[in-house]
């Protein structure tokens, strides 16, 4: 269960990063709003599966989940460069997190 949290909070990071963009420097309201619930609901998250998980593999797991999803979010629907390269990293990026997520310990 702690682990579907820190996978939720990871998706919500994406969110936050992407209305970050959208909000243009925190002067649209609506994606500044949606920022703000992203972000309070991604900490939210990942406070709460921290009871159970270490933090090293936890944080990196949630980090990467962001990066990964922000990029492919940024290169599918806001025009951000697609290259071969780039797409081996996030998939690397995504092979790491779930190498950490297997290697977790719970307590």
């Amino acid at each position: 269960m702690a682990w579907l949290l820190v996978i939720a909070a990871g998706l919500l990071e994406t969110g936050f990063a992407v209305c970050l963009k959208l909000s243009q420097g925190f002067t649209r309201l609506w994606p500044t709003v949606a920022f703000a619930a992203f972000a309070l609901g991604s900490f939210g998250l990942l406070t709460l599966s921290l009871r159970k998980l270490d933090i090293g593999p936890a944080y990196a797991v949630w980090t990467g989940i962001g990066a990964a999803g922000t990029a492919i979010y940024g290169m599918l629907f806001l025009g951000d460069l697609v290259s071969t390269l780039k797409i081996i990293s996030i998939s690397l990026v995504i092979l790491g997190v779930i190498g950490l997520q297997l290697s977790g310990s719970s307590h």
